[in-house]
């Protein structure tokens, strides 16, 4: 059997090359994806994106430039809300993620779901405490 090491670094580039090939149909990338959604879900200015998404991209640092494309892209307001054309792409891709989603979940119930997400939780908070 293979450390569990081996399968949370497997899986993480798994995933990302599978939600990347989801995504490009919109030309985003996942960071695109990830502030587009927290703007979505009320973040307004470039310091909230940071703030909502900090312990998923600290290494890439601030998210300032995505919000710049999607401005750019007409997706989002100069005061920080998606605009309709905004709101559309969201709905889009966000029809795609949950389908990712389903797909990387397929096969699995969610008492075994909810036992594997507790117990990279456990191993994290042991982690942490040292």
């Amino acid at each position: 059997m293979k450390p569990l090491g081996w399968w949370l670094r497997h899986v993480h580039e798994l995933l990302e090359s599978s939600m990347a090939q989801a995504l490009d149909a919109e030309s985003l990338s996942r960071r695109h994806w990830q502030v587009l959604n927290t703007i979505a879900l009320g973040a307004r200015t470039p310091e909230e994106v940071d703030a909502a998404l900090a312990p998923f991209v600290a290494a890439d640092g601030p998210m300032a430039a995505k919000v710049a494309d999607l401005r750019a892209r007409g997706w989002v307001a100069e005061d920080g809300e998606l605009t309709e054309a905004g709101r559309e792409a969201h709905a889009r891709v966000e029809e795609r993620v949950e389908a990712f989603r389903a797909t990387v979940t397929r096969g699995i119930s969610d008492d075994d779901y909810r036992t594997t997400v507790r117990t990279l939780e456990r191993c994290a908070a042991n982690l942490e405490s040292d």
